[in-house]
């Protein structure tokens, strides 16, 4: 059994079922290594960013991370996006970053490059593997250190992966546990709801499932506090027979008048809540600064447990929660526009879709209409790095195979990592993406707004800058170019037999859906 070998065994071993992979020279031990040992399915994606952001949606949805197989410094350096993504989401995933055989580093060739000094930034830990002999229980250690919302990053130079590796498999990781929350931080958060001041209660993190809205709702009923989400956990469980929470809004001065009267904020998962940029004026910390803050659990601790902790202390197990009923909208006629959109989608969505969002701001009302839709689960772009969205999907989808995967996708950050159709015609992915098509960067016409550059007005070339017509992008082309079924829409009918189409058949589409585009004045 060579270097390449041990890895691979071990990572299958650990639970790691699956690779997404863009290999080169120094990475081809690895890939004879898949015919070799059973277990690890390679899915091949045509840029590294297409890999990590994959990585990303899988494992959200499988709870478990997935591998990424990188050439050198340059192809983890196109990956560092949907890494940097994944690590704000907690999410967990193993880097394999191939590099030159160590004898070789030397001579300073040209794809030479510091793949730690890359790594670091978004990475919780990353090692080289010395010798042979030792990458299996390094690969074992790279799957630990990834745990539940890591991410590891084990460089594997050349001569490791052919060389001979006696040791062989190592055992396979074993993660621990999520810890405790302690039982005096439980206790204040007990007083604090007790106290009569205004509370709110901040979900948040790697998930919010069904369980945990309907919980913290009670905890709301029973002692007044507002329960609510941060703008863009992980995952999140949505729709019909969940628990009415709300969402803490994306613009800084909507969420700072939404936090206004807070006197206390408990945190369960979640961060304390900032603006996504700084702005002229405006508190970068959104909560005010009287507001007392507890930080009552992390993402790696078993919020779930602590919920039912809470309502056990309150004595508030009989209370029973508020729940969303299933409020399915009509079908819309007319014009075709972001919220047209949106009803189509709460109309047609079906149960248990996973839906993952990066519509940007045409997707905005999307989140909105769907809240009594059928019961279905909603991945969010939790680090801002766009490019996200159509690998994610790609993910998702490996990952729950039985279930329908729904992209919403902005035209201009489709075309981060456009390479990912390609991958899903491949697999035969089960997906249905939505183009908001307003040939627009529509998200920075609005931020150049909120930032006063200029007035709030731009010139016309700035307006240049934000415009992404002329000439138009054709998503049908761009999709059958790849081996995706597309259809444009250019009305709210033809988009709502379109997207009704898509969610009937099995298979990749893609709707190439030309919207009006919003105005900021």
């Amino acid at each position: 059994m060579n270097g390449a070998e041990s890895l691979v065994s071990t990572l299958v071993d650990s639970g790691v079922e699956i690779c997404f992979s863009n290999p080169g020279t120094s990475e081809m031990h690895f890939v004879a290594a898949l015919d070799e040992v059973a277990g690890l399915r390679c899915v091949l994606c045509l840029f590294e960013g297409v890999v990590s952001g994959a990585a990303d949606g899988y494992a959200r949805m499988a709870r478990k991370p997935a591998a990424t197989l990188l050439h050198l410094g340059p192809g983890l350096g196109n990956a560092l996006a949907n890494i940097h993504n994944a690590r704000k989401g907690n999410v967990p995933i193993v880097n394999i970053v191939g590099d030159h055989a160590t004898y070789h580093l030397q001579y300073d060739s040209p794809l030479t490059s510091d793949i730690a000094a890359i790594a670091a930034p978004v990475s919780h830990w990353v090692h080289s593997c010395a010798t042979p002999e030792e990458i299996g229980q390094d690969t074992a250690e790279a799957v630990r250190q990834a745990g539940r919302g890591n991410i590891a990053t084990l460089i594997l130079p050349a001569d490791v992966s052919w060389g001979e590796s006696p040791a062989g498999t190592a055992p396979p990781a074993t993660l621990p546990a999520p810890s405790s929350v302690s039982s005096g931080s439980l206790q204040r958060a007990v007083e604090m709801l007790q106290s009569g001041k205004r509370t709110v209660i901040l979900l948040g993190g790697r998930e919010i499932n069904g369980e945990h809205t309907l919980l913290a709702n009670r905890i709301g009923k029973a002692t007044g506090a507002q329960v609510m989400t941060e703008t863009f956990p992980a995952r999140q469980r949505r729709g019909a027979g969940t628990g009415v929470v709300e969402r803490l809004p994306y613009l800084a001065e909507m969420a700072i008048d939404q936090l206004r009267d807070a006197e206390q904020l408990i945190l369960l998962g979640a961060a304390p809540p900032v603006a996504f940029f700084a702005y002229p004026n405006v508190p970068s910390a959104l909560a005010p600064e009287s507001c007392e803050q507890l930080l009552l659990a992390g993402p790696d601790q078993d919020v779930e447990q602590v919920l039912e902790r809470l309502l056990e202390q309150l004595d508030a197990v009989n209370v029973p929660p508020e729940v969303r009923p299933l409020e399915l909208p009509a079908l819309p006629t007319g014009e075709l526009d972001a919220n047209a959109v949106a009803q189509a989608l709460a109309h047609c969505l079906p149960e248990h879709a996973i839906v993952v969002d990066e519509g940007i701001t045409m997707g905005l009302s999307c989140f909105t209409a769907t809240a009594n839709a059928q019961p279905h689960e909603w991945l969010h772009l939790t680090g801002g790095a766009i490019g996200w969205g159509l690998p994610a999907a790609v993910g998702a989808a490996l990952a729950r195979p039985q279930r329908k995967v729904i992209c919403l996708e902005g035209d201009g950050s489709a075309m981060y990592t456009i390479q990912a159709l390609w991958t899903m015609a491949r697999e035969q992915l089960d997906i249905a993406v939505i183009i908001f098509n307003n040939r627009k960067y529509s998200i920075l016409e609005l931020e150049f707004a909120r930032t006063g550059a200029r007035g709030g007005k731009p010139g016309p070339k700035a307006a240049s800058s934000l415009d992404i017509g002329s000439p138009d992008m054709d998503f049908v082309a761009l999709a059958q170019g790849m081996g995706v079924d597309a259809s444009r829409a250019e009305t709210a009918e033809e988009f709502g037999a379109a997207l009704a189409a898509a969610l009937n058949s099995p298979g990749p589409h893609l709707i190439d859906a030309s919207i009006t585009p919003l105005t900021w004045a």
